[in-house]
């Protein structure tokens, strides 16, 4: 059975800061609880491209997501490669915000390989990443790329 979330944040930035956040895996540990990010075969300081696959590590847990879909700007899709989930994508809409700044909304859809864990990865996931998009809106602001 397939599982959801969605979370919000508002940014002062401008779409193209946050999205340059996004699509440079070395930001990450400064702007989300990720402890480390790295790109199999790159660099994580060098803009990522659809099909490149990011390595990031929180405390022990290790995350393979493979970018899917980029729109410059506007959207950012990954998938989360193994891991505990049969499957997992994640989307990233970014949308100028009334009055300037981006409104940045984050869900994703999984279906978790063991049997009935799917509402504690729902809420788990949900905090999770009201976490990393309000670190984000936070950074873009100041953060350089």
């Amino acid at each position: 059975m397939p599982y959801s979330y969605g979370v919000t944040a508002r940014s002062p930035a401008a779409p193209e800061a946050v999205f340059a956040a996004l699509t440079h895996a070395a930001t990450w540990p400064l702007w989300s609880p990720i402890d480390s990010a790295d790109v199999q075969g790159g660099d994580p300081a060098d803009r990522q491209q659809v099909g490149d696959t990011r390595i990031f590590r929180t405390g022990r847990s290790v995350a393979l997501e493979r970018i899917v879909e980029l729109i410059a700007d506007r959207r950012f899709v990954y998938d989360n490669v193994g891991g505990p989930f049969r499957s997992y994508r994640g989307t990233i809409d970014l949308a100028p915000a009334p009055g300037g700044g981006t409104d940045i909304t984050w869900c994703g859809a999984f279906d978790p390989k063991t049997p009935f864990s799917g509402p504690l990865w729902r809420w788990y996931l949900t905090r999770f990443m009201q976490r990393m998009a309000d670190g984000l809106a936070a950074y873009a602001k100041g953060g350089t790329v």
